[in-house]
């Protein structure tokens, strides 16, 4: 039997630390489906096909392990999870704060559908403080965010934040 893992995520950029839970994910499961949501209700830098196509080129490293996808997806994460044959969700978890919250969407989630477990995932220590907002608003400030994600991610952000 095939172990699917979720791991959804806004993804706005994507970053070093979610990239640290990706590699660490694809240890567990079978298959790996990226998750982008479509409609997170937060502010977005990129549209849709700016963070797909992003995401795509941060999971090509670990494509040669284990079989990711990316999919975009609207909705509850937990119907998005039960389509795609998901047993495991993949969350990352930085701070107390990030628990509180995550530990209240798993308590619903688990009311949702039992069959779906969730995964936490401590980050790195390296990656504790990253956060896409904050390296968003580095970027806009026209900070360096060099040590926060990939060159390509970098380019991207530098060039959108010219823009702006």
């Amino acid at each position: 039997m095939t172990r699917v893992g979720l791991y959804p995520g806004s993804f706005d950029p994507i970053h070093n630390g979610h990239t640290d839970i990706i590699g660490r994910a694809v240890k567990l499961v079978d298959k790996l489906v990226l998750g982008v949501a479509i409609d997170t209700g937060k502010s977005m830098m990129f549209d849709l096909d700016e963070r797909v196509a992003i995401v795509e080129e941060a999971v090509a490293p670990f494509r040669a392990t284990t079989e990711i996808l990316v999919q975009p997806y609207a909705g509850l994460t937990t119907l998005f999870a039960r389509q795609i044959g998901a047993g495991i969700m993949v969350r990352g978890l930085r701070a107390v704060s990030d628990f509180e919250f995550e530990f209240s969407i798993t308590a619903m989630n688990q009311q949702l559908d039992r069959n779906i477990e969730t995964v936490f995932l401590m980050a790195d220590p390296r990656h504790l403080a990253i956060a896409s907002k904050l390296v968003k608003e580095i970027a806009m400030l026209g900070g360096d965010v060099t040590n926060f994600v990939s060159p390509s991610v970098k380019a991207r952000l530098m060039a959108k934040a010219a823009s702006c």
